[in-house]
């Protein structure tokens, strides 16, 4: 059977991808001194190699001479970097383009038995850029570590939702202030920000939330295909997962053929595992995620609000800039604990980048209100 133009050309270039990838495996293998970890990057290397035989086969097949292969200036620049500084210095960057490329596959039914093993490498990688030890205490502090880090995007993302209503709002009251709009109309314009803003992101925040909870139950529902159909390959990917944690080979692959005795524990595992998916959660309730993404927009977008209620013209404008620079600050504060930076280094660049946006939309204003007048 004739293969066209372009399906040569995708077999060049997998071809290609999966020796570049098998080519810095090997040169991870040896600048790992770990001998665990080193068995782990000589399988990998072994896969993509396996992989690149399935392409170099298909151009044979179609009678397409094997183009010449060198590494790629990607590969030979980690490769170096992991000679000169050991393995640990690239694996972010190694896991982050498996994680990429986990689906590269997905798009070529002709790669189907490929995609499976890709999408395991990346949760391989990622777990030994993790680096968590086999003992029971160890993996007890890891998982510790990850409620706490759950607990911290969730602050993050309490923060930041305040702050996004707070200065969306603060700059749209001092475009209109800064207009020389009546009292009652700067209210009636915030209000109405306050309202919009909110919906709009419990929308997105439902949206977003919902269509994770889609792909995690079509992510999962794919996993207990592959269990059914090839539970020996996904028994070795888990296997290559608990290794990179640190398990010996021995060891990782009898808990992973133990885990597979049963294929629920091995699909809950294997969930939360390989696709980095809590079966029980699936990314959370997309409804309660917009309640709290409204309210919190909502309690950001009310700060520079309040002083109209009780003031108006430039008192209520001095006083809506203290609320709003007292609540940029605090929130400065609160991304001090997730940010790394000092609480007084954040509070002030939140207050300078927030009440410079309003300086703005309030010159802005100015101008447009004269020229309208």
């Amino acid at each position: 059977m004739a293969v066209d133009r372009d399906d040569i050309a995708r077999y060049r270039r997998n071809l290609r991808d999966e020796e570049d990838g098998a080519a810095l495996y090997a040169a991870l293998a040896e600048s790992e001194p770990d001998p665990v970890r080193r068995d782990l990057f000589q399988q990998l290397s072994a896969a993509e190699r396996s992989h690149a035989d399935v392409w170099r086969q298909r151009l044979a097949q179609a009678g397409v001479a094997e183009p010449p292969w060198r590494p790629g200036l990607r590969t030979r620049i980690l490769s170096m970097l992991a000679k000169r500084f050991g393995p640990g210095f690239v694996l972010p960057s190694i896991a982050a383009t498996e994680a990429a490329d986990r689906d590269k596959y997905a798009g070529q039914p002709d790669a189907a038995a490929l995609s499976a093993e890709e999408r395991g490498h990346a949760a391989v990688m990622e777990a030994a850029v993790k680096g968590s030890s086999s003992s029971g205490r160890d993996i007890a502090r890891a998982e510790k570590w990850h409620r706490g880090a759950a607990a911290g995007n969730e602050l993050r993302a309490s923060v930041l939702g305040a702050n996004d209503g707070l200065v969306s709002n603060f700059c749209l009251m001092m475009g209109i202030a800064g207009a020389g709009t009546a009292n009652n109309t700067i209210l009636l314009t915030g209000f109405a920000g306050l309202v919009a803003g909110a919906c709009s992101m419990a929308l997105g925040e439902w949206l977003s939330v919902t269509n994770a909870r889609e792909l995690a139950i079509t992510q999962i529902g794919r996993e207990r295909e592959e269990i059914e159909q090839t539970p020996e390959a996904e028994a070795h990917e888990l296997a290559l997962i608990y290794q990179a944690k640190g398990l010996d080979r021995d060891a990782a692959t009898k808990l992973a053929h133990q885990l597979m005795q049963d294929k629920e524990s091995a699909l809950d595992t294997l969930a939360r595992e390989e696709l980095g998916i809590d079966p029980e959660e699936l990314g959370g309730n997309p409804w309660s995620a917009a309640a709290s993404s409204f309210f919190l927009f909502a309690a950001g977008a009310l700060i520079p609000i309040l002083p109209f209620l009780w003031t108006e013209g430039l008192p209520a404008i001095v006083q809506c800039t203290g609320f709003s620079a007292v609540a940029l600050a605090l929130i400065g504060v609160a991304t001090s604990l997730f940010n790394g930076r000092s609480p007084q280094f954040s509070a002030f660049r939140q207050i300078v980048i927030g009440c410079a946006a309003a300086a703005v939309t309030y010159g802005v204003g100015t101008l447009l209100g004269v020229a309208i007048s």
